[in-house]
């Protein structure tokens, strides 16, 4: 989910003592984040095309189309409006719309594919884009299975492709250099992770309920006449065929066909977040507690969702809590034997952090509140490309990027593992040997 919960639990810029602290944080670790120049010639933009123009699909295409380094040259929808609207926002008047991406692929002129569709249309379309020698940029969750991951990883990889996974959150400084001042010690062994994700709507408003942009709570049109602008059949793809309902289409990630629930909508952003600060890979264990606590219309998915993984050689305990019905903020927390870092934002958009000393952690939730020991803002030095123009820019220099299929490959597993926590109702084992959940 888009809307952002940012922490309410103390403001991070503050007086002269924090900046100082800051600057001397960004001294000791900055180097070991900075990327290259930006190798894309204005001159000669990545020719781009993107597949779905929906809720998340319209902030990419518009985000695309404002890059100098890139042209949008076509859109692909199966809704006519979300087509005639991609149209509008790429920012190039020549672009060409399609229904059919299997013929928009036949374009030469395409460099470069961002697909923004339901989840269970990713593994499909990434795979027929590098065949066709296309990159790929993929919003996440990647894919809906470990075996459909693999396949995917394999397609990357066997055509050379460039593969960003669309977790914007590594565009930031800040989990890199937390990163660093873990690995150096600075809060001791690193024993628990706490991350979430908080949202709370109303009856007018419930979660996951949007039509065709976050928060839009009312339809423009009526459901007779969005199906004769829409080519159903296309829209289900290889989900079991049922006749068109409104709800399916436009709130998708409330039924487990077309998706992930939580785990590809959320627990994926956080465990990524994870994943930069900690790198440690795939855990080893993850139990699952989910249930549909408030949210009692037709939805599949649970709206309340915990789960914990183990890293066992790590020894670390990672938690994650989902929860559509509570506006209480979790930001990614990381504690350590001598003390704590916490960011100020949900993994995609934490951009600041604080370091508390163990003396003073346990008196964080008190007022007054203590001071961190350090507080890290980004500077000049920790400018670096966003994540889209990063993938722009490996696809000229042939470089992985920040979120490669290897990355992917990760998220994907660490969804599953809870997916099927959930699923199987016991705790699952990741088998590293054979690239399975068991």
């Amino acid at each position: 989910m888009n809307p952002i919960s940012p922490i309410t639990r103390r403001h991070f810029i503050g007086n002269t003592g924090k900046t100082a602290a800051a600057a001397a944080l960004v001294g000791n670790l900055a180097p070991s984040i900075l990327r290259g120049a930006e190798p894309v010639s204005e001159s000669d933009p990545i020719k781009v095309a993107q597949i779905g123009i929906g809720t998340r699909g319209m902030n990419l295409v518009r985000a695309a189309g404002s890059k100098k380094s890139c042209k949008v040259v076509a859109v692909c929808d199966v809704y006519k409006p979300h087509a005639d609207r991609g149209l509008e926002l790429c920012n190039n008047p020549d672009a060409k719309a399609y229904t059919d991406y299997k013929e928009m692929l036949n374009d030469p002129e395409i460099e470069a594919v961002i697909i923004v569709t339901p989840d269970h249309w990713h593994e499909k379309m990434l795979i027929d884009c590098v065949a066709a020698g296309k990159d790929v940029y993929c919003e996440k969750g990647w894919t809906t299975s470990v075996a459909s991951a693999k396949r995917m990883r394999k397609a990357v990889k066997d055509n050379k492709a460039i593969m960003q996974l669309g977790h914007q959150g590594r565009q930031l400084a800040a989990a890199d250099v937390a990163h660093d001042l873990i690995a150096s010690g600075e809060i001791g062994e690193v024993t628990l992770v706490n991350c979430g994700r908080f949202f709370n709507g109303d009856k007018e408003a419930p979660p996951w309920r949007w039509y065709g942009h976050y928060s839009v709570i009312k339809p423009e049109l009526e459901p007779s006449e969005v199906i004769k602008l829409l080519d159903w059949e296309k829209w289900l793809g290889d989900a079991p065929s049922i006749d068109f309902n409104d709800r399916h289409f436009w709130h998708w990630r409330c039924y487990w066909p077309y998706g992930t629930g939580q785990c590809g909508d959320l627990l994926s952003h956080e465990m990524d977040h994870v994943q930069t600060v900690l790198r440690y890979g795939i855990p080893d264990t993850c139990t699952t507690n989910a249930h549909n606590c408030y949210w009692k219309d037709d939805r599949e998915v649970p709206d309340t969702w915990t789960s914990s993984y183990v890293f066992e050689e790590k020894d670390c305990v990672v938690t994650f809590e989902g929860n559509m019905n509570s506006r209480r903020g979790q930001t990614p927390e990381y504690i350590g034997r001598d003390g704590r870092v916490i960011f100020n934002s949900i993994g995609q958009s934490a951009n600041l952090f604080e370091v508390f000393g163990d003396e003073k952690a346990h008196q964080i939730s008190r007022r007054p509140q203590p001071e961190p020991s350090q507080l890290f803002v980004p500077g000049k030095e920790h400018r670096r490309p966003d994540h889209m123009q990063d993938f722009f820019n490996c696809v000229r220099t042939r470089e992985k990027p920040t979120c490669n299929e290897d990355e992917a490959f990760i998220e994907t597993t660490v969804l599953m593992m809870s997916m099927e926590a959930y699923r199987q109702k016991r705790m699952v084992r990741w088998d590293a040997v054979k690239e399975e959940i068991v």
